[in-house]
């Protein structure tokens, strides 16, 4: 193993057969090849670039949603979600696994009534959320940039490898910052060449500004599960667990868990309000 590659023409077989890309595709990628061997980070890149071109033609679903979080006052939420471009609309079904009372469930409705009486109040909102999520996101795409691979192994036509970070990366940011201190592992679909699974944990503190501005503490962890429904890809668990001190001694947390499940392919074009109307008509 040498800065993230394995040699051998072993691996260069199973990378062949394992994602199914053609001899005249490999020889494009220059000597490596010529010599047996073949990069983690191709592989990796390979796998991002599916993934932004799913991004960029994302389907959208309803699911069933069950999620632990400071949005939640730290309960178990299980909610109906349905997806538009604009947003995610979400109706609550129980709470710690219990049905809601008769007035909970009014509030239920009035949120919904809410969404269609102000939809800026809603957009507002999502856009906040987007933010969060959008840490999976950075980090899958710094994967390829900041991060060297080892372990490399091919089970079952799933490729797993282990990351950590690489010393010739310099992050800009905070949450760069954080990202690139964490060392994980990471599943990709040999076939499909799709994320399965990333998992990633700060194994010592994180220091901003020398500990003035805030330190992120080690155990910190980050990890995120996807599977194909339906021949698309979807993310069906996220756990999020950082911890840590900001300026003024603020403590720093980011504790969600979410599952979902039960998704079901809706119209890409469908709007807020019918998504309102879904909801609506799956509570009668």
């Amino acid at each position: 193993m040498l800065n993230g590659r394995w040699s051998g023409a072993g691996w260069t077989a199973a990378l062949l057969l394992g994602t199914g890309v053609g001899a005249g595709t490999l020889h494009a990628q220059g000597s490596m090849v010529e010599q047996g061997q073949v990069s983690p980070l191709q592989l990796v890149q390979s796998m991002v670039a599916h993934e932004d071109d799913e991004e960029a033609h994302r389907d959208q679903y309803e699911f069933l949603s069950q999620e632990r979080s400071e949005r939640t006052g730290e309960h178990l939420w299980t909610e109906r979600v349905v997806e538009t471009k604009q947003g995610r609309v979400r109706l609550l079904l129980a709470e710690d696994g219990k049905p809601l009372t008769p007035e909970r469930a009014h509030q239920e409705r009035a949120k919904l009534d809410a969404i269609m009486t102000d939809p800026r109040a809603f957009l507002r909102q999502e856009q906040t959320e987007k933010s969060d999520e959008a840490h999976a996101r950075q980090l899958l795409d710094m994967l390829p940039k900041a991060f060297l691979f080892d372990n490399v192994r091919l089970a079952e036509g799933v490729w797993k490898m282990d990351f950590h970070p690489n010393p010739a990366y310099t992050p800009s940011g905070l949450q760069e910052r954080v990202l690139y201190g964490m060392s994980g592992w990471v599943a990709i679909d040999a076939k499909a060449l799709r994320i399965l699974h990333i998992e990633a944990q700060l194994p010592r503190d994180v220091s901003i500004g020398f500990g003035l501005l805030a330190t992120i503490r080690a155990g910190s962890r980050f990890v995120s599960d996807r599977k194909d429904v339906d021949s698309h890809w979807r993310t069906v668990h996220v756990l999020t667990d950082i911890r840590g001190k900001a300026a003024l001694f603020k403590t720093v947390a980011r504790n969600s868990e979410v599952s979902r499940s039960e998704f079901v392919y809706l119209d890409p074009g469908i709007t807020v309000e019918q998504a309102v109307a879904l909801l609506e008509k799956g509570r009668e």
